[in-house]
């Protein structure tokens, strides 16, 4: 970028790595570490290493943790029998600051996108399979994202599961709280009315 300035130019390259930052971002941030404190850029740079040193997956769940199980997974009064199936831990994030949710849950970490060359064998669908075949487990909560690659996998999914005999439920989705229907597109009010229920 700066071209004499091999260690701004390294980071500037290595911040344009994260999602979301381009060129002219990652020279922004880049100028704002430099200006900094350097307690500032240590204290960044050590939480970096301590993040790719202690975080890594729950081998129950598949979510972010520095302890095996998790604490989601280890809590002993959620309910076993409900489990919650998200694309992302930080799905799993907002179902749980929603307070609506005292189940397990299981990570697949992405959607199924042929055009991507995502498939089944690139998400945490084998384990769902084993922990669901231990018996424990009576409703499947499908959180998928709303979107075509998120209602692709909840519908694989609800294939696969079905013939287990459990009772696979969908997350509604409709008109958010606080719109007026005047605003709202014309596919969300559809799906709104054909999820319509007893008032």
């Amino acid at each position: 970028m700066l071209g004499s300035l091999p260690s701004f130019d390294r980071l500037v390259a290595e911040l344009t790595k994260l999602p979301g930052v381009g060129g002219k971002t990652a020279a922004r941030l880049a100028f704002h570490l430099l200006r900094a404190p350097q307690a500032d850029c240590l204290a960044l740079a050590e939480a970096l290493v301590e993040l790719k040193q202690k975080v890594h997956f729950c081998s129950t769940c598949f979510h972010i943790t520095e302890t095996d199980p998790c604490r989601l997974c280890s809590d002993p009064v959620r309910d076993d029998g409900r489990l919650c199936i998200v694309q992302e831990p930080q799905d799993l994030l907002a179902v749980e600051r929603s307070q609506a949710f005292r189940g397990r849950y299981h990570v697949l970490h992405g959607a199924l996108s042929p055009l991507d060359g995502i498939g089944p064998d690139d998400l945490k669908i084998a384990p769902l399979l084993e922990r669901v075949r231990r018996g424990e487990v009576r409703e499947v909560i499908l959180a998928t994202n709303f979107t075509v690659e998120g209602e692709a996998t909840a519908l694989y999914l609800a294939r696969l599961l079905k013939p287990l005999g459990l009772n696979i439920t969908r997350l509604a989705h409709g008109i958010p709280m606080g719109s007026d229907l005047e605003y709202i597109d014309t596919a969300t009010v559809q799906q709104a009315m054909d999820g319509r229920r007893e008032f």
